[in-house]
């Protein structure tokens, strides 16, 4: 970061003079907790005793052997409580509204899962939850949906623009704008005004410092690549951050090249997009030739937003970290390899960096390791799998 709230260029505070106040009080606030001892105690508890870190690092023997080339690690976040990485940051941003005295949360989900960690959190810190999801989502992604409920949260569905993830955080942003004296807007991933694309990532940055100790536990030496799949792009950030120094370590981000690169329907926002600001923030989106923001596309619905985080769009610039992508059927042909190679049900995003492994690792000498972060687990993409199935009549 080379000023406070930018990473290079990109970041920022583009947000109405009405939210100026709210930000302002969050930024104070974390910047008076995030080196708390009591507070980061409290965190470490839940992470530890009620979220159930650490997850594991598994050496992926099957699928190792069968692509003949990497040693392939597995960073075991699907198994974390709420079924993927995004308990680590709702925790953390849970507990901070908490000190900062607010009484309701409210979040933004597109896959469900970032919906039903904040729904968790909600409940176990006795706030009131309200979730803003697109009416697409609702629809293919209900078991996440009625978790959302059973959990006690308000779950209401967007109607506006093509009903998707986007869509659902304007209309977080709308309703924070109106009620942030009570109310903190726990933003799910690495984007958004300054401060929160540094709260999440802070907060997600657990995983890869637990990599770095598990990967000299049981290799004696640091990865030489390491691979995540990226919407907005927290779970990748993560695995990344403890790593960032370390510049023989390859960071390698994987988009959804949804129906192919050379088509409408990706969300490839780093491939084919272009700098423009939305959501608060300087970063790389999906745009036409006007600069209108474009519509994402992905098989996996948390992949389908327009845009990336500020970091990882300094990050591409600046060379440190690669950006590749993985279409929707070479992410379905991961889903069902890691499944039947070693009995794990990967999440559809997930699916798109073991796809990258399964593209890349074969030509790559068998004394390299590459860690994956799973960043989720694959129940949530049932129907979605099946019905894909039923249609090619599998």
């Amino acid at each position: 970061m080379t000023c406070e709230g930018y990473f290079g260029e990109f970041g920022g505070q583009y947000i109405p003079e009405v939210l100026m106040p709210a930000i302002d009080e969050l930024k104070e606030a974390y910047s008076e907790l995030k080196d708390d001892e009591e507070f980061q105690n409290e965190l470490s508890y839940y992470l530890k005793n009620y979220a159930g870190r650490e997850t594991p690092l598994y050496y992926a023997e099957n699928l190792t052997k069968k692509l003949g080339g990497a040693k392939i690690y597995l960073k075991r976040e699907d198994l974390l409580h709420g079924g993927a990485h995004k308990t680590n940051n709702t925790i953390g941003q849970a507990l901070l509204a908490k000190r900062m005295g607010k009484t309701r949360i409210i979040a933004e989900t597109g896959a469900g899962q970032h919906g039903v960690g904040t729904s968790m959190a909600g409940a176990l810190f006795g706030l009131e939850t309200e979730i803003f999801m697109g009416r697409l989502d609702t629809e293919r992604q209900q078991p996440n949906v009625f978790r959302m409920k059973l959990l006690g949260a308000k779950v209401t569905p967007v109607d506006t623009g093509s009903k998707v993830l986007k869509d659902a955080v304007n209309e977080a942003m709308r309703n924070w704008t109106a009620t942030f004296e009570n109310t903190h807007y726990l933003i799910g991933t690495v984007m958004g005004p300054h401060p929160f694309p540094t709260i999440v990532r802070d907060f997600q940055s657990v995983i890869g410092k637990e990599v770095k100790k598990q990967i000299m536990e049981q290799e004696g030496r640091l990865p030489d690549h390491l691979v995540a799949c990226i919407g907005g792009g927290s779970n990748a950030l993560g695995l990344f951050h403890a790593f960032i120094q370390d510049k023989d370590v390859r960071m390698v981000g994987i988009e959804a090249a949804g129906k192919g690169l050379n088509t409408s329907l990706h969300g490839a926002s780093i491939s084919k997009g272009k700098k423009g600001v939305l959501h608060g923030m300087l970063s790389y989106f999906l745009q036409d030739e006007d600069g209108q923001i474009e519509e994402a596309y992905s098989i996996s619905a948390g992949l389908d937003y327009p845009g990336i985080g500020p970091e990882h769009a300094y990050l591409h610039d600046s060379g440190r970290a690669e950006y590749a992508s993985a279409t929707d059927d070479q992410a379905l042909n991961a889903f069902m390899e890691l499944t039947r190679s070693e009995g794990i049900i990967p999440a559809l995003e997930s699916s798109h960096a073991v796809a990258y492994a399964i593209e890349n690792a074969g030509n790559m000498d068998k004394d390299e390791i590459m860690v994956i972060n799973l960043s989720g687990r694959g129940d949530k993409d049932l129907n979605t799998v099946i019905d894909i199935m039923q249609k090619r009549g599998m």
